[in-house]
């Protein structure tokens, strides 16, 4: 029992700290700062100092602050609002005048002390941030929202007696409502003309037109629809449509536009898929992923060209490395590129504006962007070698991996080897090294070194001039040392080389002092090769016939070229030296250290050599026969497969994107994707975090970050990709494909900007129509099908004709948005100029295989110059459709141009459609226009009456007969300036240049 002193303390004690405890409570509770209420404390001071610039009209920097979940995602210049940390709130920071570079607001008052205390306050308090139930949710965008299949409006008996089609009763619906009716039918003659254009793009025979004039059955249009599609000429007609949208073209474009000879497998599939009508679905996936989603298939490799398919800068890659900055910036772009070109095509959608910061109009982050560019991480743009046999790419692969496995085995049984050693072996490798350490560069002076050839067999030479003539005895050539690929000694020195004389510095009348091309001459390390000659002479030339190997080319390397005279002196000390070319790179590499005394330290080759014989020899004493035994097996099994390789069919090429393993400073991945971080402001130079692949969040039909181990091959990302895109709820995948038939078919889209469906984009002006025709796509995913639904509808077959009963719907309607009536158009620039070729008779109709040039090409091996005038318009390759056309990016033919032709080097959603004198003076003057009209001239006169020449040139030109007046015309024409003349004529009249 404690005593009652014990106890008392004890009592006191804890009152005592009761006391204390109360006091630090009360202490605490007296310092603690109420919270902040957001609507009544913080939103006011927004409203006041900020919404101006970040609020719902304007975003400045990205940054919006009038709604919660903008606000705290932040902008471009940071996070904006950080949870409990005022102190790394971008929004505080800039208010309170931290950041003396951004002080906000940068006009007018600002904040007060208590204003700039209220916001720290709340932010440290965690930013509570109340919902505003009185604002309204923000608007799904149209094109975001889920794909519906919507009611087909039901019309009153007029309007049902002249739709033909689902699509009419949606036309009809609109133009009601605006109270005005379509235009009549067009006349026969026009439809088959216009029919034939937009799916095959060339003029109807007057054979074809009068067949179908003939038939009077119900469903004789319907005959012809089907007829066209099944037409070869369908699939070469709409590739070319789909190559203006990928921005397909068959040189690199930049600096050095350097051509893509194997460019055209890709543009051929097109043309196929399109004959074959390939579900949509897939010919979308064969272009992200054939490779991963369809393997062994030659149509999952070629279609892969369409990664490939926009401009490639080639200084950037090839002669740069992705160290430099440059290097950075080039590969960025290139990843850019393909990621533009896959959303812009399948998806309409601008997503490359967030590279540089959060799209500023559509609900698009800057990390989505570069998830994107993390799909194409691992694949560069080159040339890929594939087999078009199923059955042999199976067999190739099987032997590749056998291949491979054995490789790899045989590198580890050398590497096993390679570590069994012995005290004597050790010695010998000491002796060896000693030797080569003894050799080398006295001075950073090497030598002359040759620029770089392709093949061994490029003559290169190197000239002495000794100023005057001298009778000269002794000639030495001494070799470079340069460790360059482990080369060493002898570096450069020629493998087949001769040296002659002569007393004009041309080299003429020339004498032979040592010709050494008979055979291949030993390398002679850093020893002088010394040649006793006798002569009188002022030049001596050195020609190398067969150039030593540096990498992956060749080259002429020496370090000294001694001459001595009769008195033993180097007279080479005073001469001039000139070559074929050089590589002046000093001080290493200079002509004029050919001359300069110095030379490399020798390294005795002979000793060096007898040393490895006999350190190759006590190795080989000292490896198990067990290890020997399995080495000879692995060997001759490579042997064995490499040799069954040999025997498959050569393979295929094509240019596409794929994994490259690399050349000269174009480093490949090897299939190892490149870690992809997100630039701030897009500058290389500033990285953040990494990340890893995935699509745009704004759609909801499947996460955005793909669900892939970081150990997934690379190939795992295109598939996880080209799913994303083709599933059934992406509405806009549906959407932009539908928007882009109907543009081609009646010169304007549904939706007016085809490859923007944001807000900086137009609204569709039938929204309902857009989605049925989707939501149908959808449902068969053919093409075919979807021609035959628009071109059999009564909207389709409408006159393009003003009549006096559609006159009120110009006033309402003049950009004829609403279809009241067909648009005319101008014929594009590939289908003028084939139609011009099949009316002259001489077009040919070829399909596929390499692309016809019509142009020259100069200056080939360094930056090429592409010259259309000097291509002769009578070769015959010239007469194939357009589509086989080599499509140049830096110099495009000027005749094409001048009518309107894409630009390879953008992503071209619709044509320009201009009227201009320059395409008439185009189609009078052009050389092959100039050659056709004689062609034309020459199948004219297989008629003898004039009358009857006249009027087949109308038939063919214009499928029609000419009227009394024409053909009185168009006689005393030919009779003043001769029949060649008439073909020029007809082809620029409007009716020919117009499709109707």
């Amino acid at each position: 029992m404690l005593n009652l002193m014990q106890r008392n303390g004890i009592i006191a004690l804890v009152l005592l700290s009761a006391a204390f405890l109360w006091w630090i409570v009360n202490l605490a509770a007296q310092d603690r700062q109420p919270d902040i209420d957001f609507n009544a404390q913080i939103k006011p001071i927004f409203q006041q100092h900020c919404y101006q610039c970040h609020g719902e009209k304007k975003q400045k920097s990205s940054l919006r602050l009038d709604q919660r979940d903008a606000a705290l995602q932040g902008g471009d210049l940071g996070k904006a609002i950080v949870p409990g940390q005022s102190d790394r709130s971008s929004l505080y920071r800039y208010v309170a005048g931290l950041e003396p570079d951004m002080i906000m607001p940068p006009k007018g008052a600002r904040l007060s002390k208590d204003e700039l205390q209220r916001i720290r306050q709340w932010i440290d308090q965690g930013a509570a941030w109340p919902e505003d139930k009185s604002s309204k949710p923000a608007e799904i965008w149209w094109s975001l929202k889920p794909l519906s299949t919507p009611p087909i409006p039901k019309h009153s008996e007029e309007g049902s007696a002249w739709s033909k089609r689902p699509i009419d009763s949606f036309i009809w619906d609109k133009l009601q409502k605006q109270q005005l009716k379509p235009s009549s039918q067009a006349d026969k003659r026009t439809l088959i003309r216009r029919l034939k254009f937009d799916l095959l793009g060339l003029p109807p025979t007057p054979e074809e037109v009068d067949r179908f004039l003939k038939d009077t059955s119900p469903d004789a249009y319907a005959k012809q629809v089907d007829e066209y599609l099944a037409s070869p000429r369908y699939g070469e007609r709409w590739a070319r449509h789909w190559l203006d949208i990928v921005h397909y073209g068959e040189t690199h474009g930049y600096d050095k536009d350097q051509p893509r000879p194997n460019a055209w497998p890709y543009r051929d599939y097109v043309i196929r898929a399109f004959n074959e009508d390939k579900p949509y679905s897939r010919f979308v996936e064969e272009q992200i992923a054939g490779d991963v989603l369809y393997p062994y298939t030659h149509d999952g490799i070629e279609a892969l060209g369409f990664l490939s398919a926009g401009p490639w800068d080639f200084i950037g890659h090839v002669e740069l490395p992705e160290t430099k900055i440059d290097g950075k910036i080039a590969r960025h772009l290139d990843r850019d590129d393909m990621v533009a070109n896959t959303i812009n095509t399948f998806q309409s959608t601008t997503v490359h504006c967030a590279q540089c910061h959060q799209h500023k109009f559509d609900p698009i982050p800057t990390e989505d962007y570069y998830r994107l560019q993390a799909v194409f991480a691992a694949i560069d743009r080159t040339d890929k070698a594939y087999d078009k046999d199923p059955t042999v790419a199976r067999q190739r692969e099987k032997l590749q991996l056998k291949l491979a496995a054995s490789q790899m085995e045989l590198q580890k049984l050398h590497q096993e080897r390679s570590q069994i050693s012995s005290p004597e072996l050790e010695q010998l490798k000491k002796q060896i090294a000693e030797l080569k350490q003894q050799a080398g560069n006295s001075s950073p002076a090497y030598g002359y070194h040759s620029q770089l050839a392709k093949k061994a067999n490029t003559e290169k030479w190197v000239q002495l001039d000794l100023k005057e003539p001298i009778a000269i005895r002794k000639l030495e050539l001494i070799g470079c040392y340069d460790d360059f690929n482990q080369i060493g000694p002898g570096f450069g020195f020629p493998r087949r080389y001769r040296i002659t004389a002569s007393l004009h510095e041309d080299m003429r009348d020339s004498i032979m002092l040592v010709d050494r091309t008979a055979e291949v001459q030993p390398n002679p390390g850093t020893m002088p090769v010394a040649v006793d000659v006798n002569a009188n002479v002022r030049y001596l030339r050195l020609t190398a016939t067969e150039l030593a190997h540096r990498q992956n080319d060749y080259h002429l390397s020496l370090a000294e070229w001694r001459v001595f005279n009769a008195d033993g002196e180097n007279v080479s000390l005073k001469a001039t030296v000139t070559s074929l070319d050089s590589i002046e790179a000093g001080p290493r590499w200079l002509k004029t250290n050919l001359i300069d005394g110095i030379v490399p330290k020798p390294l005795d080759l002979h000793r060096v050599r007898q040393l490895e014989l006999k350190l190759q020899a006590l190795h080989r004493s000292l490896v198990p026969a067990s290890i020997t035994e399995r080495i000879a097996l692995h060997e001759k099994q490579i042997s064995d497969l490499e040799s069954q390789l040999k025997t498959l069919p050569a393979q295929s090429k094509v240019y596409s994107g794929t994994v490259h393993f690399g050349q000269g400073n174009f480093k490949g991945t090897a299939g190892t994707p490149r870690p992809i971080y997100l630039l701030t402001r897009g500058n290389v130079t500033r990285p953040g975090k990494e990340v890893q692949p995935g699509s745009m969040s704004m759609l909801k039909h499947m996460p955005a970050a793909f669900d892939l181990p970081k150990a997934a091959p690379e190939g795992e990302r295109r598939a996880a990709l080209a799913r994303w895109l083709v599933h059934r709820d992406n509405p806009l995948t549906w959407r932009s494909i539908v928007n882009r038939v109907w543009l081609y078919h009646f010169t304007q889209g549904l939706v007016e900007t085809p490859n923007d469906f944001g807000r900086m984009g137009q609204k569709p002006s039938h929204p309902e129509l857009l989605d049925w025709l989707a939501d149908d796509f959808r449902k068969h995913g053919s093409f075919k099908k979807l021609h035959r639904l628009i071109v059999t509808s009564a909207v389709y077959q409408q006159t393009s004709q003003v009549s006096d009963e559609t006159l009120k719907a110009i006033t309402v309607d003049s950009g004829n948005r609403l279809l009241w009536r067909m648009n005319r158009r101008r014929l594009e620039a590939e289908a003028l100029r084939d139609s011009v070729l099949q009316t002259a008779g001489k077009l040919d109709l070829t399909m596929g295989g390499p692309s016809y040039q019509d142009y020259v090409v100069e200056k080939p091996e360094h930056s090429p110059h592409y010259q259309y005038e000097l291509k002769d318009p009578n070769d015959p390759k010239l007469h194939r459709r357009a589509i086989y056309r080599s499509i140049v990016r830096s110099q495009q033919n000027p005749w094409m141009a001048t009518m309107d032709c894409a630009d390879p080097s953008i992503l071209v959603d619709k044509r320009n459609q201009t009227v201009s004198p320059l395409q008439a003076l185009a189609l009078l003057n052009d050389p092959l226009l100039l050659v056709m009209s004689r062609h034309f001239a020459e199948q004219l006169q297989q008629e003898k009456d004039i009358d009857k020449q006249i009027e087949k040139a109308m038939q063919w030109v214009l499928q029609r007969a000419p009227t009394p007046t024409e053909a009185e015309s168009l006689k005393a024409y030919v009779e003043k300036h001769g029949i060649v003349q008439l073909g020029r004529l007809l082809w620029n009249l409007n009716e020919f240049t117009f499709v109707d």
